[in-house]
């Protein structure tokens, strides 16, 4: 089998993997059985080769990814939290609705809102652009690091968290080619640097630069609309960068770019039991059964 990246994410009670072609999610019962949900996946750049563009290719994973994690969540919460006669799983519509809302939720909260502080501050940081934008930026990371660190004391996401860390030892273990046994993941750390969490860091640095260019006599409403239309280009922008620092994390200059990252992992990941791990390794094994072995670029985990 040739070498492939594998990409992933903790759910409820689990954990899913993303193999190239293939997809697996593994989620621990209250009874404690491990039900998996696997299936292929066909990349849309094999249909549409121009999705294979860099920067196009950044927006497609990151609705993608938003797609495929409402599914994932979907299912871990029906396995993990409902009874048997009380599943009920979404139906495209409704799983359309979801993704709506959960997208409309963190433009609201990481774009919308940071603008409207910065647009009332206006009288105190005065009319320079760039100093708009920098506040702007400033605010939007500093709101993104309250959101994360509030969710982080909450219980129910804790859990959550260590099968993020059981998500990252496995991948760990898989890319140094060890078996995978909860003996040989346990070793590793639950700081990955191309994590989702990384991900979004650099997407709200990145922004501070792209909304630079936004011609500060706008109004309101049309500097807002453009935080939205924006979104793909930001994403796709912080995608490349996120692969570069993957392909050239031996580094100094790098692993410093990266340092941020991996410290708000800390937020992020907790450190799993052997029955997570567990979870993640069969998450892995199916994915990777499933794939029967391709090569792949996939940077996100």
């Amino acid at each position: 089998m040739e070498k492939i990246n594998i990409g992933g994410q903790a759910v409820i009670e689990g954990v899913m993997m993303r193999a190239p072609r293939a997809m697996a999610i593994a989620v621990r019962r209250p009874s404690g059985e491990i039900v998996v949900k696997k299936e292929q996946v066909v990349p849309l750049s094999e249909k549409y080769p121009l999705l294979k563009l860099p920067i196009v290719r950044g927006a497609l994973a990151l609705f993608s990814s938003l797609i495929i994690g409402i599914n994932a969540l979907n299912f871990s919460a029906n396995e993990a939290l409902a009874e048997e006669e009380e599943k009920k799983e979404l139906s495209p519509l409704a799983m359309g609705g979801t993704m709506v809302v959960a997208l409309g939720f963190g433009i609201l909260l990481f774009f919308f809102l940071p603008l409207y502080l910065t647009n009332l501050a206006k009288p105190v940081i005065g009319d320079s652009n760039l100093v708009f934008n920098l506040v702007d930026g400033l605010i939007r990371v500093a709101v993104f690091l309250i959101y994360i660190w509030t969710i982080s004391r909450m219980k129910d996401i804790q859990r959550v968290f260590q099968y993020h860390g059981a998500e990252h030892k496995s991948i760990f273990a898989f890319e140094a080619g060890e078996e995978l046994t909860v003996a040989n993941v346990r070793k590793y750390s639950c700081l990955h640097p191309r994590c989702g969490t990384s991900f979004l860091l650099i997407v709200m640095l990145v922004s501070i630069l792209v909304f630079s260019l936004i011609p500060k006599l706008w109004p309101f409403y049309l500097k807002a609309g453009s935080r939205v239309v924006l979104l793909p280009l930001i994403a796709g922008i912080s995608y490349e960068f996120l692969k570069w620092t993957a392909k050239n994390d031996k580094s100094a200059l790098v692993r410093m770019i990266i340092a941020p990252g991996l410290a708000l992992q800390r937020l992020t990941t907790r450190e799993p039991d052997d029955s997570q791990l567990e979870v993640a390794i069969r998450s892995m094994e199916e994915a990777l059964a499933e794939n029967g072995g391709y090569k792949d670029d996939r940077l996100v985990v």
